[in-house]
């Protein structure tokens, strides 16, 4: 087997991982609140990596701190609306509202980094625009408060991929990883203390959901990208974490009983569609041309 071939296999693995989260965190909020959920799991995963990688993470380089508690702040906030939004939401509309950030990503690094969008950025969108009405009109399946939360949420982290694109040139992979650790534990801690009705009950399910998280879905899964993502092209990986939604959805559908109705699933689908679209563009030479260009040059 290549080492692109393992690679991708781990990034599969990892995708997986991510996808039942959404099942985890469903579960687990039924015994304990949204924000002490993320704060419990980011305090245990910065404690493991100050433990067991300190001589590694320090001495900072200059202007590593800001970069890095400015992502923090970012991946914060879009927890926290997600894990809210679950409270009000189901799992499946959850993870597919949450992968709309891969079309909204373009439209943020005009704005930062002034690569405008191409063609396919923007057929992508109005693909995704049609799954995500189609996932969130029918009747019974009304666009609600978790969906905006969440919607909010896939903004948050596709601003976040940008920065990271930034932030990522001013220290290792491990600083930046555990900086952003670090500054959600105490966002967490700080959100919870003052501004939450802090809900914690023990019990075994809650327990497994937020060992679950913090294990694999932020310690293990943080690592494995990192290390792995370098040995493909980002197109290749972009079709891998396609998979996440979909995995998502039959996750919820075997441990939770959720079904997105023949129009869901529709929507779910042209949602992927729309995301391959506006990722493979880059292969597709018309597809490719910048979205000023094309009107400009016809």
């Amino acid at each position: 087997m290549t080492k692109q071939s393992q690679a991708e296999n781990a990034l599969l693995a990892t995708t997986l991982v991510w996808g039942s989260t959404f099942v985890a965190m469903k579960i687990g909020l039924a015994d304990i609140s949204p924000v002490l959920m993320t704060s419990v799991r980011f305090v245990i995963a910065s404690l493991f990596f100050l433990i067991v990688f300190g001589k590694r993470i320090f001495p900072l380089p200059e202007g590593a701190f800001a970069k890095g508690t400015l992502l923090g702040f970012f991946l914060f906030i879009g927890f926290i609306a997600q894990n809210i939004g679950l409270n009000y939401t189901t799992a499946s509309k959850s993870a597919f509202i949450t992968s709309l950030m891969v079309v909204i990503v373009p439209m943020f690094q005009f704005m930062v980094q002034r690569r405008p969008p191409t063609l396919g950025n923007i057929l992508g969108i109005g693909i995704v625009v049609g799954g995500l009405w189609l996932l969130t009109a029918p009747s019974g399946s009304e666009f609600n408060l978790g969906d905006a939360l969440t919607l909010l949420c896939a903004v948050v982290f596709a601003y976040y991929v940008v920065y990271l694109d930034i932030a990522s040139k001013a220290m290792s992979a491990l600083q930046l990883t555990f900086l952003q650790s670090a500054t959600c534990a105490v966002l967490g801690v700080a959100t919870a203390l003052g501004f939450e009705d802090i809900v914690f009950r023990p019990t075994g399910s809650m327990i497994v959901s937020v060992a679950y998280l913090t294990v694999f879905a932020t310690i293990v899964s943080t690592f494995v990208q990192t290390h792995f993502q370098k040995f493909t092209t980002p197109t290749r990986a972009a079709i891998i974490f396609a998979v996440e939604p979909v995995w998502a959805s039959t996750t919820a559908y075997m441990f939770l009983g959720e079904s997105l109705g023949s129009a869901g699933v529709l929507g779910g689908a042209l949602i992927l569609v729309g995301m391959l679209t506006s990722e493979l563009s880059q292969k597709i030479p018309i597809l490719n041309r910048s979205f000023a260009t094309f009107f400009l040059v016809g």
